[in-house]
């Protein structure tokens, strides 16, 4: 894992095409848990404790059947595995693009939830938009659908 894949200091706005006006908790889906569900567990349950990485590893390796107690030699193992292949980043995850949470960044590259009729989401779109440095840059999630 050569490459650091984090954020750092950003928000990741959500979709220009998100088809919410506010947050949405996602659900699962036939019994099971979606993407935008892990993230959104990993996220608000340890709000500017993960990294983007760790978003993205914890959310493949709780989408395979492997036991939780994995020992820490072989995790680390599976986490440089994953990590050889490009990953797609959080700018593609669901929670911006159909749920309606920034997803925000603070300057060691953790990350908490943001939801999009919050004050302070506003502050850092608004900031981004009028060119004032608050010292977060604001990136959009990608859209679903080809403009």
């Amino acid at each position: 894992m050569a490459e650091d894949l984090n954020y750092y200091s950003t928000l990741i706005a959500v979709a220009d095409d998100c088809p919410v006006t506010t947050a949405e908790v996602p659900r699962a889906r036939g019994g099971k848990p979606t993407i935008a569900v892990l993230q959104y567990e990993l996220i608000s349950g340890a709000p500017y404790r993960l990294t983007q990485e760790d978003v993205l590893f914890e959310t493949w390796l709780r989408r395979q059947d492997l036991p939780a107690d994995l020992p820490g030699a072989r995790r680390a193992e599976l986490r440089k595995e994953f990590f050889s292949r490009p990953q797609a980043c959080l700018r593609s995850s669901p929670l911006p693009k159909r749920y309606g949470w920034g997803l925000l960044f603070d300057r060691d590259g953790r990350i908490a939830l943001c939801p999009m009729e919050s004050e302070e989401y506003r502050r850092l779109v608004d900031g981004a938009r009028a060119g004032a440095d608050g010292g977060v840059r604001v990136l959009k999630a990608l859209r679903s659908r080809r403009s």
